[in-house]
């Protein structure tokens, strides 16, 4: 059914009609790109001093007047960070005790205002701060795998339009949220529905594309997110207020959501899940906005039909098969852990997961790194935007011409040479900064054509749901990678660089296994999956019988 329906949308073409979703989904991703990376410049790390009381002392000052009472070697944890602690003599015992810090002044010099300095995120409380960015992550970690599961049941269109208009509510409303707590929850649940945007968006692009120019429209889908990352740069320079800086970001949503009404469902779901009707209009209101004739209604029709009986054999843990003897809880089960159930689905799963954990970690925290690499942060998210447009441009001609795998290994390897080069030149130099976007270049180049690749791999039926749960490993790494960054950092400022390129090494590995995809049909079903793989595979010479999958589906290589 791959090729008929690919065929179906050859005679489309590429329009009106594609043009629609391509530019609006293209401009929704790049709304996601400031509040993913809200960290750098919502809650950045400053400096921050102690804001001592009149009659208090700082370590030095408590030693010469009492250095009895004062340990001379400074090694309580409070007296080595003085912005933590100070000392007061005790006017009843006559000796210099020491009190915690609870309150500090920020330094205002860069940020008139972050969420650190508004809320007092310093000292035990600091990690807060990263938590800030951490949770979003956490959030998406969180709902990839039920965006998955609502994407392929209810739609794509369906499910990016109700995530938006959450998303778009929770990004205005949290501008006025006076609660720390309440704003980390509401962070969470934005990260919680940024998959049913990104993840479920990109599939719906990919499945209204014409099918000979989706390699260039899969890399295309993702230009505005660089061009996000540099106007995230632009506007934190001329915003330093974190409330004012969310709020105009925020209000920028207001403008997609009338693409809504104009959009239509993929035609591509609506035939796997038997809803020909409802596909057959879609593809005429598509015909009529491109100019172009498809074939009549009743061949159309027929086409889209053709194999639904046997497409039903091919899927195991359909409804109508669940329904059968297994339990609900049974039913559940199977349909979690349907990307596991055969072997090539499950190699592939395995070897995309790892990749998507270890490339997520390197990007988003090569991303938040501005402070560290750079004296001018707002300068360096700004150039990871820029090259990231070659990054992703340039791939276009690779991926057409050399497949997908071997472009995403050499890609993952030339980043690890940059970031391990990293500990070697001064930390914020200029060659620290070039090497750091030589890097970022390098893997956003990889994470680009892997969301591609990804594509291409999954079935149809599971398609969605196998690329938001890749998602979430990508988001498990992106999760950690604040707290590497802040604080392995400032213990070992060599340590960051060196594991995001030790992670790049590995995910180059862990790409070796997969598939090449370059001018093979999408697999729309499991069976045509394993199918494929079997008939593509040269070192079978026996028939291959899997008992999940109906035998007329298993080939027999001679």
């Amino acid at each position: 059914m791959a090729k008929r329906l690919d065929d179906v949308m050859s005679r489309l073409g590429t329009g009106r009609w594609n043009l629609l979703h391509i530019i609006s989904l293209s401009y929704c991703f790049s709304l996601t790109t400031y509040h993913t990376l809200g960290g750098a410049f919502l809650a950045p790390r400053v400096d921050y001093t102690c804001r001592r009381p009149e009659d208090a002392h700082d370590g030095a000052a408590a030693r010469a007047a009492s250095p009895l009472s004062v340990p001379a070697d400074g090694n309580t944890s409070r007296e080595a960070r003085p912005e933590c602690s100070y000392f007061v003599l005790n006017s009843f015992s006559g000796q210099v005790e020491e009190e915690p810090c609870f309150e500090w002044d920020f330094d205002n010099s860069t940020f008139s205002s972050t969420v650190g300095s508004e809320f007092q995120l310093a000292c035990g409380w600091e990690y807060l701060r990263s938590t800030y960015q951490s949770i979003y992550m956490f959030g998406v970690t969180i709902g990839a795998p039920f965006n998955g599961v609502l994407a392929d049941r209810y739609g794509r269109k369906m499910t990016v339009g109700v995530g938006f208009v959450a998303y778009s509510a929770l990004a205005i409303g949290s501008c006025w949220i006076p609660n720390l707590s309440a704003l980390l929850l509401s962070r969470f649940f934005m990260g919680a529905v940024h998959p049913t945007i990104q993840k479920t968006g990109y599939i719906l692009g990919m499945e209204v594309a014409d099918p000979k120019w989706r390699t260039h429209i899969g890399i295309v889908l993702f230009l505005p997110w660089a061009l996000g990352l540099m106007a995230w740069g632009g506007f934190a320079y001329l915003v330093r207020d974190w409330r004012m800086l969310q709020m105009t970001v925020s209000l920028q949503c207001l403008a997609f959501l009338p693409t809504l009404w104009f959009m239509d469902e993929s035609p591509r779901w609506l035939a796997v899940r038997g809803q020909h009707r409802r596909a057959l209009r879609v593809l005429q209101r598509a015909a009529r906005w491109n100019g172009v004739a498809l074939p009549p209604e009743d061949e159309l029709l027929l086409l889209l039909k053709d194999g639904v009986k046997d497409e039903a054999m091919e899927r195991p843990y359909q409804e109508a098969h669940a329904h059968g003897s297994k339990g609900w809880l049974r039913r559940r089960f199977d349909e979690v852990f349907i990307l596991f159930r055969t072997p090539r689905l499950r190699a592939i799963t395995l070897s995309l997961y790892s990749n998507y954990l270890l490339v997520g970690a390197v990007y988003f925290g090569l991303s938040l790194s501005g402070g560290d690499l750079s004296s001018d942060p707002f300068l360096y998210m700004a150039l990871t935007g820029v090259v990231e447009l070659p990054a992703y441009t340039l791939v276009i001609p690779l991926v057409a011409r050399y497949g997908r795998r071997a472009p995403v290994v050499a890609f993952f390897f030339m980043g690890a040479v940059a970031l391990l080069a990293l500990p070697f030149v001064p930390t914020g130099s200029g060659e620290s900064m070039t090497l750091a976007l030589m890097g970022k270049m390098s893997i956003a180049s990889a994470f680009q054509i892997l969301d591609f690749y990804s594509s291409e791999l999954f079935p149809t039926e599971v398609r969605t749901r196998g690329m938001s749960t890749s998602l979430v490993m990508s988001r498990v790494g992106s999760t950690c990678s604040p707290f590497i960054t802040d604080y392995l950092g400032p213990l070992y400022p060599w340590a960051p660089s060196a594991v995001f390129g030790a992670a790049s090494v590995l995910a180059g590995l862990a790409t070796l296994p997969l598939p090449e995809t370059l001018h093979v049909p999408l697999p729309d079903t499991i069976a045509h999956l394993e199918e494929r793989e079997i008939r593509t595979s040269g070192f079978l010479r026996l028939p291959v019988r899997d008992p999940r999958i109906p035998s007329i589906y298993i080939s027999h290589v001679d």
